[in-house]
């Protein structure tokens, strides 16, 4: 593969970059090319060391996503984020989903239990309706409520930790596949 093949391959693959963005790291590949043949290697040769462009698209899209995040944390960026990461591997679809989706099953569940027990004394007005209103029923479900709110509390500093956990997990996970790309 020369020069303009490895550049044409590598600006197809990051077509979801802005127009800078991709100007950017298309002059850096050019300079890599550029120092080569000054060190008088072939553009095969050259192409060949930088590894596949399909690949370092990849990466490079990986490690875009999750600055954004990092600026920006947001459900949407962080899913752009995991498919990015899950993309530069086969097992990263286990190794990354699988933490994800438990993360986020037990985020919601935490959300969902709190907002029901918030929602607790709504219950009251029911039984109010229906005849069947016991005062024990109104204490247990004012209880339940100050038990929702301590969840909710402590449910937005859980949801906060576990995002930046996860966010460095991707991270990890991003420098092991280079890591492993380059060293196997």
């Amino acid at each position: 593969m020369n020069k303009e093949q490895f550049l044409k391959q590598l600006e197809g693959s990051l077509k979801s970059l802005s127009i800078e963005e991709r100007k950017d790291i298309l002059q850096d590949y050019e300079e890599y090319f550029a120092i080569g043949l000054e060190s008088e290697k072939s553009e095969e040769e050259i192409a060949a060391s930088l590894g596949n462009p399909k690949q370092i698209a990849k990466e490079l899209l990986a490690s875009y996503h999750l600055d954004v995040v990092e600026q920006t944390t947001s459900a949407s960026n962080i899913l752009r984020a995991v498919w990015a990461v899950i993309g530069l591997g086969f097992f990263n679809v286990l190794i990354v989903l699988a933490p994800f989706c438990a993360l986020v099953g037990f985020v919601f569940s935490g959300w969902l239990a709190s907002v029901a027990f918030i929602l607790s004394p709504l219950g009251i007005l029911v039984n109010l309706f229906i005849g069947q209103f016991r005062i024990t029923d109104l204490f247990l479900s004012l209880g339940l409520c100050g038990i929702g709110i301590f969840v909710a509390m402590g449910m937005f500093y859980v949801t906060k930790y576990l995002t930046k956990g996860f966010i460095g997990y991707l991270k990890f996970n991003i420098t092991f596949v280079k890591g492993g790309l380059k060293h196997g």
